[in-house]
């Protein structure tokens, strides 16, 4: 049986005049459609380069990756990415920074009526159909990445690639979208790969958790299942021990075999 998702044997190198760096070595990973799983790991580890190479933003050195067994090689609406940044067009409402994707998305597949309403519903499902018509000035951070989600969601991606969406934001904030693309999931089913500093972020959101060894030359060191049932409630987690197990099995990780951490 084929893998939904798979890299295979990715290796990244960058070259700067005579200095080589290499960033990636040997990455194998497998990811089954549905599955939540986070790359978790220090600073300079090539956690994003490993999530833009899935993009088809930059290619890999050797290696490749292989979505439903065909090659990725640029980017493409079937792989999302919701960045740190919400990267919204400062110009254009809420409504219209959702509708550009959607109008090139399915231009020849839905009507006008109908791709007005997916933006709609997209903008629904992340609670932002009340501020369709405001910019990305008028708004808060964590609305800017509910749109931001909404606009991936809304080219209907086989993968959802999230790199630090929630690094940015307040706490307060932080615990609300991270409870909104927990819901997202398990109504949408979608099969998400996401890149994150935050242990308890890891833990909470994610099926397993790619944990990847010091840079240069960084590989994936250990990977962990995380066998809590869903939908998960953040406040029962606290004082599950399952939970608990798991994260810390991940601050291990960090702590003993690498000489710094910032996760925790």
């Amino acid at each position: 049986m084929q893998a939904y998702l798979k890299l295979d044997h990715i290796d990244k190198t960058f070259t700067r005049g005579s200095a080589t760096t290499e960033v990636l070595k040997d990455i194998n990973l497998t990811i089954e459609k549905g599955e939540y799983v986070s790359i978790i790991g220090h600073s300079g580890c090539g956690k994003s380069t490993l999530l833009n190479i899935v993009a088809g933003l930059t290619g890999a050195t050797n290696g490749g990756v292989l979505l439903e067994n065909r090659e990725v090689n640029s980017p493409g609406p079937d792989r999302a990415v919701v960045f740190q940044n919400h990267s919204l067009l400062p110009w254009l409402t809420v409504y219209e920074n959702v509708k550009l994707g959607v109008d090139k998305v399915f231009a020849r597949t839905k009507s006008k009526a109908e791709r007005d309403a997916w933006v709609m519903h997209n903008l629904s499902l992340v609670q932002m159909a009340h501020a369709k018509d405001k910019r990305p000035s008028e708004i808060s951070g964590g609305m800017k990445q509910r749109v931001g989600i909404a606009r991936a969601l809304a080219m209907e991606p086989k993968v959802l690639l999230l790199d630090e969406p929630f690094g940015a934001l307040d706490a307060l904030t932080r615990a609300h979208l991270q409870d909104s693309v927990m819901a997202l999931h398990q109504k949408l089913g979608n099969t998400i790969l996401m890149i994150t500093h935050d242990v308890d972020e890891a833990v909470l959101l994610s099926d397993r958790i790619v944990m990847m060894t010091n840079g240069p030359s960084a590989r994936i060191g250990e990977v962990l299942e995380v066998p809590l049932a869903r939908p998960r409630k953040r406040l029962e987690l606290a004082t599950n021990q399952g939970y608990l197990k798991c994260r810390q099995r991940v601050l291990e990780f960090l702590y003993e075999r690498h000489s710094f951490v910032e996760a925790a």
